[in-house]
């Protein structure tokens, strides 16, 4: 037990000789951790944002703006024309509408009336904001011409007679402002239904963030323990352990205790940061979350194992370790919720560890699960880590 404990201190001390390795030990897994948390998620509008440059500023402008908000399909901003075009240049926006400045009554009883509507090339929002202003331009088409109606029918009242063209358009402007209310009073004649079906998980990104940076920041340097290998092949350590009376079983035990040893602590210190800084809900069942952890680092370090029977060199065990880490972490649902991915990735992504320990970490933190139900994902994990290790072991080189 003494040489157990004595390589897995070796190989500890070895590795946090450079202060870069708390670099990515503990300080990048909290950056990306806060970093991520808070960048994602379900947007509270999820509306097409188009900006509006109002030139005409008059009542029948404001009443098209005023429809256009209360839009289901975009979200407008309104801005000056310089920056609506500098924003458009620069493609934050997908489509910018100009109400020009003789957008007005007259113009349009003249069929004069002209909006220009700027997009960006071959854009899907942009399409949606146009179908957009074009339902709201036929519905705001109809409370001009109920308004134009009123004041051609106040004209028609005998001896009736406007004093100014002031008093005119001031008669307009309130026969609009009518004609909109009771368009937005109307019934609609089709009615539109929602399921009413509540989902009793609301996904939380923090939550996401958090177990997903863990499970990334962990798994990439047990992976690297292939590294470990290719390097003391590499200086002859390996030979020289086997003149000594350390087995070579002893030898395997110790390097990968070292390693799952000080990845679970690395993996209880993003847990107590999500618990005490990001008040996650970490703590509720400690018996589940070991079980999930332990599995985890152990498949982990038995894929590093089984890749450091086969590679040659700790150069290329380095690049390969964060090839497969990070293509497994981004599969796997660790930067992004795998609902996101189509179903048949869905499934084909089951055959990396990273995605049952997302999924068990996950039912943890995020669905308030206890114990038996990560039983299934810590079983799975424990079987990758049997199969990588005994393929590592029985492939493995002293020499």
């Amino acid at each position: 037990m003494k040489k157990l404990f004595a390589i897995a201190l070796k190989d500890t001390l070895v590795r946090f000789t450079s202060p870069m390795e708390w670099l990515f030990f503990l300080v990048l897994p909290i950056i990306f951790t806060l970093v991520i948390g808070s960048s994602t998620g379900p947007s509270s509008d999820d509306r097409i944002k188009m900006i509006v440059v109002d030139q005409a500023k008059n009542s029948l402008s404001e009443t098209l703006i005023t429809t256009l908000d209360a839009s289901s399909s975009v979200l407008i901003e309104l801005k000056t024309l310089e920056e609506a075009t500098s924003t458009l240049d620069q493609k934050k926006i997908s489509a910018v509408l100009v109400i020009p400045q003789n957008f007005t009554q007259q113009s349009l009883l003249d069929q004069k009336a002209e909006l220009e509507l700027r997009q960006l090339p071959n854009n899907t929002d942009a399409l949606i904001a146009q179908q957009a202003v074009q339902a709201v331009l036929s519905r705001v088409s109809s409370v001009v011409d109920i308004a134009n109606t009123s004041v051609a029918q106040a004209e028609s009242l005998p001896g009736f007679k406007f004093e100014s063209e002031i008093a005119r358009q001031a008669f307009f402007d309130s026969s609009l402002k009518e004609a909109q209310t009771l368009m937005a009073e109307s019934p609609n004649r089709i009615k539109e239904v929602k399921g009413n079906t509540k989902d009793s998980i609301e996904f939380d990104p923090r939550s996401n963030a958090s177990a997903g940076q863990l499970v990334t920041w962990v798994f990439i340097p047990l992976i690297g323990l292939s590294g470990t290998f290719a390097y003391e092949r590499q200086k002859g350590t390996l030979r020289r352990i086997l003149t000594t009376p350390t087995s070579k079983g002893l030898y395997l035990a110790g390097t990968i205790f070292g390693q799952v040893l000080t990845a679970l602590v690395q993996m209880v210190l993003l847990v107590l940061f999500g618990i005490f800084v990001m008040k996650l809900n970490w703590g509720h069942a400690p018996l589940a979350l070991a079980v999930i952890l332990i599995s985890s680092a152990l498949a982990a370090a038995a894929m590093g194992t089984m890749m450091g029977a086969f590679v040659k060199t700790e150069g290329q065990a380095s690049g390969l370790s964060i090839m497969f880490g990070m293509v497994m972490a981004l599969m796997g649902g660790c930067w992004y919720p795998l609902e996101l991915f189509p179903q048949t990735v869905q499934q084909v992504v089951k055959i990396l560890p990273t995605t049952w320990s997302m999924q068990g970490l996950l039912d943890i933190v995020l669905r308030g699960q206890c114990l038996t139900a990560v039983l299934p994902e810590a079983g799975v994990l424990l079987g990758f880590a049997l199969i990588f290790f005994i393929v590592g072991i029985a492939r493995f080189k002293y020499e």
